[in-house]
């Protein structure tokens, strides 16, 4: 076994027991203390994606952090369950630059520095972290099935475009992604998904849903929309990388990169299950 592939798995068991023990005993503050720790570690990342110095990083970072704070003391009841329209804006506007301005940008190839990387970061993480602090509430099991619609996605992708993959989906961003493991990321999801909605999703939600066609279609746009997010959001920050000159966003994890690293397709969906949630919830 490499050295390597030794740090990636103590530093995995070490990442899992911690989620786990956030999951089950911290109390609604404390966890949105924990999203607001990792949007003050993905901004401080971030930092370095926008070309800024030590210091500014770390400033960046932690005006992340409290963003995501006084939004949430701003828009959630008791730190969990939202109130107004502020939060569902947000991830609105999230969702809205993820499927519109992302794909216009990998196709450009914009620079992410200065004030537009630092306005760029703000959008990308603090309403991911937003949505990760309330999703919990529903239950711990609907936060954790939100999250693993991604890895499912990687996964499906990783072996059916292993297996069958010929066309490329963005060489110059990232060679070893093609389209047929984009199809295969999308009937896992959908697979996935129709499981989701039997036995994760919360009862209040899934009493308001239409059990009608309509009510299935929907379901399938939205696995289509959350599969297509997990790519561009993968991809998006796979060119940042590249502009930065950085094969990861930060050594934080070893053996895995950094902390953006590894939620970049979160920060890019749990926006829209939040906001669907929402409406849903309304």
């Amino acid at each position: 076994m490499s050295e390597n592939l030794k740090k990636r798995i103590i530093t995995a068991i070490v990442l899992l027991a911690l989620v786990a023990a956030a999951l089950t005993w911290l109390p609604p503050l404390g966890w949105l203390g924990f999203a607001a720790l990792i949007a003050g570690l993905a901004g401080w990342e971030w930092g370095a994606l926008a070309g800024h110095g030590a210091g500014l990083r770390v400033a960046y970072g932690l005006f992340c952090a409290l963003a995501v704070l006084l939004l949430a003391a701003a828009g959630l009841d008791d730190w969990r369950h939202p109130h107004g329209p502020l939060l569902p804006v947000l991830y609105g506007v999230a969702t809205a630059f993820w499927l519109l301005v992302v794909p216009l940008w990998l196709k450009r190839r914009w620079p992410a520095a200065g004030t537009l990387g630092s306005l760029t970061g703000l959008v990308v993480i603090v309403p991911s972290a937003l949505a990760l602090a309330q999703l919990r509430w529903p239950s711990a099991s609907f936060l954790l099935a939100a999250m693993a619609l991604v890895w499912v996605a990687d996964i499906a992708a990783y072996f059916s475009g292993r297996a069958f993959g010929r066309r490329k989906l963005a060489p110059a961003i990232s060679p070893g992604k093609t389209w047929e493991g984009v199809y295969g990321a999308l009937v896992a999801v959908n697979i996935y998904g129709a499981l989701v909605l039997r036995y994760a999703l919360p009862p209040a939600v899934l009493d308001k849903l239409p059990s009608s066609a309509a009510g299935w279609a929907l379901g399938l746009f939205a696995m289509l929309a959350l599969t297509a997010l997990s790519i561009i959001g993968d991809l998006f920050e796979s060119l940042l990388k590249r502009q930065a000159g950085i094969k990861d966003s930060s050594q934080l994890l070893p053996g895995h990169g950094g902390v953006l690293d590894r939620i970049d397709s979160q920060t890019s969906t749990l926006p829209l299950v939040a906001l669907v949630l929402a409406l849903a919830a309304a």
